[in-house]
C-alpha cells in the first residue's frame, strides 16, 4: 500500500471529525487507532509477502476524502437528467399520441424502451466496469445522455417519431451505465458508517429525474390542440434537456474520478489485495447464480422494483381514467410519490447506517409496499384526488424506500464480488419484470379496467414479500470489516468467508 506523505490534493484531507487531525489514522494490532508516524516506515524493509499480510490484516490504513461528496453531487446529477428523459413522454401520455399520431402501446415504449435496453447491455457494461473502473463508466454513460438529448431536439414535428424514439433509445443506452452505480460509488469512496447513507442519495437522485419528469412536462407542454404551438412548446423543453445534459458531461470529463488513493474501509482494504489475475469475471457471475439468498434477492426486488415502474409508465392513463382532463395532477401525484419515496429512501439509508439490519428493514418495507399499494388500489376510483394524493404518497415512500434497501443487501449477500456486478443483476430483473409488468397491466387496463390493472400487480407484490421472508441473512461484508478490525488472519477462515476462496479460484 503506498505511503505518501506530505502529499495534499484537492478535497484530499481527511475529515477531523473522525481522526482529530490532518492525518489518516491506521490500524494497529488489536483494532486499535492511532496516528501514522515514521516509525511505519519500517515495513518497508519487511520481506514482500509479510509486508502484503501485515498491511491486509493488521495495519490497513483507511482514509476519508472530502471529496466523496463531489463525486457522489456528480454522478446524481447526472443520473437525474436520464431519469427525466424516461418520464418525459409517459407523463403527458395522451399529448404526444395527439401529436405523433399513436397508440397508447406505442407511447408505452418510449418508457418501455429503457427497460428493454438494459437486459441485453448490462453483461458487458458488467465487464467494463470489472475492468476500466467507475470514471470510465460514468464518462461512456454520460455521452450517450448527452448525444439521445440532442437527437430529440430535432424531432419536435408530427413525422418523426421514429427519430425520436431512436433518441429515446441511446438515452436508454446510458441507463446501462447508471443503475448499477449507486452501491459501487458508496463502496469505493465511503466509510462503513455511511455507505448505505451514501448509495441512498445515490439512488435519490435518480429519483428526483423522475420527480422532475412528473413535474415539469406538464408545465412546459400544455395540451392544445394547435400542431404548431404544440411543437414549439416540445422544441422548448427538448432543449432545454440537452442543454442540462451537455454541462453534467463536461463536469463528469473534468471532475469525476475513479477511486480514492487510499480505501475508505477495511472491506475495501481487502478487495483491493485480490490480484487482477486472480479475478474472473465469469467467475464471479457463476457464484452468484449459485448464491440461493442473492437469486431470491434478486427475483423479489425484480417484482417490487417493476411494479414500480408499471406504475410510474401508466400513471397518465390511471388518473385520466378515473379523473378526465386532470393532467397536471396526474403529474403532481407522480411527483408526490418520487418526493415520498425520496424521503423514504434516504431514512433507509441512515437506518441501515445505524442498525445494520439488512433484512428485517428490507421485509418491513417491502410488506409495507404490498399495503401501500392496495391502498392505492382500492382508494384511486372513489373520486376524491385528495385522497389519491395521500395514498401515492404512501405507496411511493415504501416501493421508492426499497430500491437503496435491494443494492445494500445484495452487497452483502455477495460480498467480496463487485458491487457493480451484483446491483446489475438486480436492475436487470427489475427491467425484466417492469416490462412484463408495463405491457400486462397496460392490456388489462384496457380490457378491465384500472382497478383490474392495480390488483395484478398487487398479487405480485405479495410473492415478493413471501420471497424476501425466506432470505437468509448472511452480511459478509460486515464480517470482513469486523475482521479486519480483530486482526489475525486465521479468523477469516474460521468465519468462513469467502475472500480465501475468491483469491485462490482459477480463472474459468
Amino acid at each position: 500500500m503506498s505511503m505518501e506523505k506530505g502529499v495534499q490534493h484537492w478535497g484530499d484531507s481527511p475529515l477531523k471529525s473522525e481522526k482529530g487531525v490532518d492525518q489518516p489514522a491506521i490500524l494497529g494490532e488489536q483494532g486499535n487507532m492511532r496516528e501514522l508516524s515514521q516509525s511505519d516506515d519500517s515495513r518497508m524493509n519487511m520481506d514482500p509477502a509479510a509486508a502484503d499480510t501485515a498491511e491486509l490484516v493488521s495495519r490497513s490504513e483507511i482514509k476519508l476524502y472530502k471529496r466523496r461528496w463531489v463525486m457522489l453531487f456528480l454522478f446524481s446529477t447526472y443520473s437525474m437528467s436520464n431519469a427525466f428523459m424516461w418520464l418525459q413522454y409517459g407523463i403527458i401520455s395522451n399529448i404526444f399520441m395527439h401529436f405523433y399520431n399513436i397508440d397508447t402501446f406505442a407511447i408505452d415504449w418510449l418508457s418501455m424502451i429503457y427497460m428493454l435496453t438494459y437486459i441485453p447491455f448490462i453483461l458487458p457494461v458488467m465487464w467494463f466496469l470489472d475492468n476500466r473502473g467507475i470514471r470510465d463508466v460514468v464518462v461512456v454513460g454520460s455521452a450517450f445522455n448527452c448525444i439521445g438529448a440532442w437527437i430529440k431536439t430535432g424531432t419536435a414535428h408530427p413525422d418523426l417519431f421514429a427519430v425520436t424514439f431512436f433518441g429515446q433509445f441511446v438515452c436508454s443506452v446510458a441507463t446501462v451505465f447508471i443503475l448499477g452505480i449507486p452501491s459501487r460509488l458508496a463502496s469505493l469512496w465511503f466509510g462503513q458508517q455511511e455507505v448505505s447513507t451514501a448509495c441512498s442519495i445515490g439512488v435519490l437522485g435518480n429519483q428526483l429525474g423522475i420527480a422532475i419528469g412528473f413535474l415539469v412536462p406538464p408545465i412546459l407542454v400544455p395540451n392544445v390542440e394547435d400542431k404548431d404551438k404544440l411543437a414549439q412548446h416540445i422544441s422548448i423543453m427538448f432543449y432545454m434537456t440537452a442543454g442540462v445534459a451537455t454541462l453534467i458531461f463536461i463536469l463528469v470529463v473534468i471532475v469525476f474520478q475513479e477511486k480514492p488513493k487510499i480505501p475508505p474501509t477495511q472491506a475495501q482494504v481487502v478487495a483491493r489485495n485480490i490480484p487482477p489475475d486472480q479475478y474472473s469475471y465469469t467467475a464471479s457471475i457463476l457464484r452468484l447464480v449459485r448464491n440461493v439468498p442473492f437469486i431470491l434477492l434478486t427475483i423479489s426486488y425484480g417484482l417490487n422494483v417493476g411494479c414500480f415502474y408499471a406504475v410510474s409508465t401508466l400513471l397518465n392513463r390511471m388518473i385520466i381514467d378515473q379523473y378526465p382532463g386532470e393532467e397536471v395532477n396526474a403529474g403532481r401525484i407522480g411527483l408526490t410519490i418520487v418526493i415520498a419515496g425520496m424521503v423514504g429512501s434516504l431514512i433507509c439509508g441512515i437506518w441501515l447506517d445505524k442498525t445494520k439490519t439488512y433484512k428485517q428493514t428490507t421485509l418491513a418495507i417491502y410488506l409495507l409496499s404490498f399495503v401501500g399499494m392496495v391502498l392505492y388500489t382500492f382508494t384511486l376510483s372513489l373520486g376524491h384526488l385528495w385522497l389519491v394524493f395521500i395514498t401515492s404518497g404512501a405507496l411511493g415512500f415504501f416501493m421508492t424506500g426499497y430500491l437503496p434497501l435491494g443494492f445494500e443487501f445484495a452487497v452483502e449477500l455477495t460480498y467480496p464480488e463487485s458491487e457493480g456486478t451484483s446491483s446489475g443483476l438486480l436492475n436487470c430483473s427489475a427491467q425484466v419484470f417492469g416490462i412484463l409488468f408495463t405491457i400486462g397491466q397496460g392490456k388489462i387496463i384496457d380490457q378491465f379496467g384500472t382497478l383490474a390493472g392495480n390488483i395484478f400487480l398487487c398479487v405480485f407484490l405479495l410473492i415478493g414479500t413471501v420471497m424476501t421472508g425466506f432470505i437468509k441473512s448472511d452480511l459478509r461484508r460486515q464480517k470482513a470489516n469486523r475482521l479486519a478490525e480483530a486482526g489475525p488472519l486465521k479468523e477469516h477462515l474460521e468465519e468462513g468467508l469467502t475472500v480465501p476462496v475468491v483469491l485462490n479460484e482459477a480463472k474459468l
